[in-house]
């Protein structure tokens, strides 16, 4: 019995797994068991912000899975106290909590949203300021609370009763958040680039808007960067695109070069909000992933970040030239190394290939069978998180894969 049939056999059926086996990986590439190479231009959901098995950061995990691997949080370490420290240099002034994941780093965030209550003028009326407003086609994670968060009815299909609190607005429609602040609104959560719900680019007056109506009202403004932070949109943080700062920022994904690693960001107004016993984690911080934290954040320097900022409007370009070629691409739409074209087909094309699914599955796998990973969202979304030191000839190779494989569809 080979890999994928005994996967089928013990792992609980809740990943639509691509058919290979990947055994190695090194930079940009990925190898499966059968000696394939891959250009990974999905990073694993970008994770992987310098690609596989970069040397300094395996450096950083070896030399601390040699001197501590775990303790857990009723003592100091030293890790995690430098990385806490590191990232408040970066961002604001406040505080930080270490968790496992984004979802787990999105659940301390609206905890901290419901112990806020806002300026309220007594007990009673801060008891009644829990709601968060957040946004349709937004994702969030899928622990109860984050996928309830999360602006897509699609996951939340037989796992209700979802928690109350939540009220959805939409994204870059400044008005439809204005009608759903009242006297129980706390906080407002959203991405500034919603990754899993098309890679759709939150525009500056919306995003200086939220902040001004937060300001108004008193309410908490939450950015959920687990996907657009550290450097995948050419900027350190999203957030400086708009040259607004929130109250609180969350971070995952890329901040532990692949180890698990979830980041609560609290600013100075919330910071302290949290008593002992309030909140928790085993496994938050953990020293191997502070570690190689404190790597990733040395590796993500003005230069690189500079090339971000070049690779991704070269990458733009030539995807934008696609489009004029083939005219089921509808949209090329993203910012740095989060791009993403969106794919418009009838019936009648996806039929003529002869194939099971739609047509943004069937690029996928024939990206995949031509050695280039990507990912489709929301059926029809062609969704690019390369690892962010790429350079213009895989940029160049991964174009020709998908014209390639776009001159197998009708035009």
């Amino acid at each position: 019995m080979n890999l994928i049939e005994l996967e089928k056999r013990y792992f609980l059926p809740v990943f639509k797994r691509n058919p290979v086996v990947l055994v190695k990986g090194k930079g940009q590439y990925l190898w499966d068991e059968k000696g394939k190479r891959y250009l990974d231009f999905f990073s694993g959901l970008g994770v992987n912000l310098f690609g596989h098995n970069h040397p300094e950061i395996i450096k950083a995990v070896e030399k601390q899975l040699k001197d501590l691997v775990h303790t857990c949080n009723l003592y100091y370490t030293k890790p995690q106290i430098l990385l806490a420290k590191k990232l408040i240099e970066l961002s604001f002034p406040g505080k930080v909590f270490f968790s496992n994941s984004g979802a787990e780093a999105n659940e301390c965030a609206i905890k901290l949203a419901r112990k806020w209550r806002g300026l309220a003028k007594n007990k009673e009326q801060r008891a009644k300021r829990y709601e968060i407003i957040v946004f349709e086609n937004s994702f969030h994670g899928r622990t109860l609370a984050t996928l309830t968060a999360t602006g897509q009815k699609k996951f939340h299909h037989g796992f209700e009763p979802l928690v109350p609190g939540f009220k959805y607005a939409k994204f870059n429609d400044l008005d439809s958040v204005k009608r759903l602040v009242g006297p129980k609104t706390g906080a407002i959560m959203v991405e500034l680039v919603q990754g899993e719900g098309g890679v759709n680019v939150a525009k500056k007056e919306f995003i200086q808007g939220l902040k001004h109506l937060a300001q108004t009202h008193h309410l908490l403004l939450i950015f959920d960067e687990i996907q657009t932070g550290l450097g995948r949109t050419g900027k350190l943080f999203a957030y400086e695109h708009y040259g607004v700062k929130p109250d609180i920022l969350t971070l995952a994904k890329g901040i532990a070069g692949g180890l698990p690693l979830g980041v609560t960001i609290a600013n100075q107004r919330v910071a302290n909000l949290f008593a002992y016993g309030d909140h928790g984690s085993t496994f938050g911080g953990n020293l191997v992933a502070c570690s190689a934290s404190l790597q990733v954040l040395k590796l993500l320097d003005p230069k690189l970040l500079s090339q971000v900022r070049e690779v991704g409007r070269y990458f733009y370009q030539h995807l934008k030239n696609l489009q004029m070629k083939y005219n089921f691409i509808k949209e090329i739409r993203g910012v740095g190394l989060m791009l993403a074209l969106e794919i418009s087909a009838s019936p009648a094309s996806h039929r003529s290939t002869g194939q099971a699914g739609g047509l943004g599955e069937k690029i996928v796998s024939a990206c995949l069978e031509k050695g280039l990973l990507v990912n489709c969202t929301q059926e029809k979304v062609i969704r690019f998180l390369p690892p962010l030191i790429i350079n213009k000839k895989d940029v160049d190779q991964a174009i020709n894969i998908l014209d390639t494989v776009f001159s197998q569809f009708p035009r």
